[in-house]
């Protein structure tokens, strides 16, 4: 090393520069990140705070408009029942004012009664009792109760001291007179026979309809040859007997010359039964309204259908055809008498002497005042 080398100074060392410190810098990042997230979820939660606000006003005006719907409707309906109060009111009201008027007219009656004497009495029984005539022959046909009840009336009349009925009874006479001179019909009767005739008919079995054994066949015809004068037959007649049954048995000789009726079946059998007895019943209902001429009809109608269909030598048709033939003379509808006059008598009667009372009800209050 040379001495000039040795003479210079010795060199100064150069120092490094510090690092600078960036860990602050961080450590604010972090924070303002967090800040602004925090800031974030704070305005998340803000904004589903306004959205919960929000949905519970639109909630709450719904349920103010119903409400208020409600209360409306409860108002109109609160509205038409006091209406309807005030309709049943009014009708109450009119109902009251009815009654106290009938009550009022009832009070007037029962004045009036108190103030009837005996005889008042017993023309109001004769007045009902006139009526019940009345209905009991124009209604029910009944001759016999008719007649008891004009004789009731008469009865009646005859304790009551009014003069004044003598033309009410003149008239009784002759209705009561009219009702005698007409023969009664026994419906009762009559009804239970015609019963009597359906059930006869209901016993009637295929034996009795028409057969080969009712006229109008060869076999049936009384030509056959009795005994003879003497008392036994001969042995010939015997003979002939037995080959002519023979012969019928196998042969059938029908006539030409009368009419045949054909057989019937057991189901047209029981048509036959079932359609003579409606025709009885229509009998049946005939007697009950005194309808002759239905009555007529049903029983001809009957006695077409025995004829046709049933043998008349089996002794329950020859009964059933007698029956009928009886029921045909009976007369369901007599001619009847007018009864209605006596009551007309009656309640001119009965107008007079109320307005008799009354006059003299006016009389005595006009002498008292």
């Amino acid at each position: 090393m040379t001495e000039t080398t040795k003479k210079l100074p010795a060199p100064i060392a150069k120092e490094q520069p510090a690092r600078q410190r960036i860990w602050p810098v961080w450590i604010i990042s972090i924070i303002a990140l967090i800040c602004v997230i925090v800031l974030a979820l704070w305005n998340w939660q803000q904004w589903n705070d306004n959205q919960a606000t929000l949905r519970t006003l639109n909630s709450l005006e719904q349920d103010t408009a119903q409400l208020e719907s409600l209360y409306g409707d409860r108002g109109s309906q609160q509205s038409q029942r006091l209406q309807a109060l005030e309709d049943k009111l009014s009708a109450q009201r009119e109902l009251i004012a009815t009654q106290q008027r009938q009550i009022d007219h009832t009070a007037r009656e029962l004045l009036e009664a108190g103030n009837r004497t005996r005889t008042d009495w017993l023309l109001a029984e004769a007045e009902y009792l006139l009526r019940i005539a009345n209905q009991r022959l124009l209604i029910e046909k009944d001759i016999r109760g008719a007649l008891s009840a004009l004789e009731a009336t008469d009865e009646v009349l005859t304790e009551s001291d009014d003069i004044g009925v003598y033309p009410v009874r003149q008239q009784l006479a002759r209705e009561i007179l009219a009702l005698k001179g007409i023969t009664g019909v026994d419906r009762t009767g009559l009804y239970l026979t015609l019963e009597a005739v359906i059930d006869s008919v209901h016993q009637l079995t295929d034996q009795a309809l028409i057969s080969e054994q009712a006229p109008g066949f060869i076999g049936s015809t009384p030509n056959e040859e009795g005994p003879e004068e003497g008392g036994e037959p001969s042995l010939l007649a015997k003979t002939w007997k037995k080959f002519k049954s023979t012969l019928m048995q196998v042969v059938v000789v029908r006539r030409l010359d009368e009419s045949v009726k054909p057989l019937l079946s057991p189901d047209q059998s029981a048509y036959a039964r079932l359609n003579l007895q409606l025709m009885l019943e229509e009998a049946e209902m005939a007697v009950l309204r005194g309808n002759q001429p239905l009555y007529e009809r049903a029983l001809a109608k009957a006695q077409a259908a025995v004829d046709d269909w049933y043998d008349g030598s089996n002794p329950r048709v020859s009964a059933l055809n007698k029956t009928l033939a009886e029921l045909q003379a009976h007369n369901v509808a007599p001619d009847l008498p007018d009864i209605s006059k006596s009551l007309g008598l009656l309640k001119e009667r009965l107008a007079g002497r109320l307005n008799q009372g009354s006059g003299s009800n006016e009389a005595s209050g006009s002498s008292d005042s």
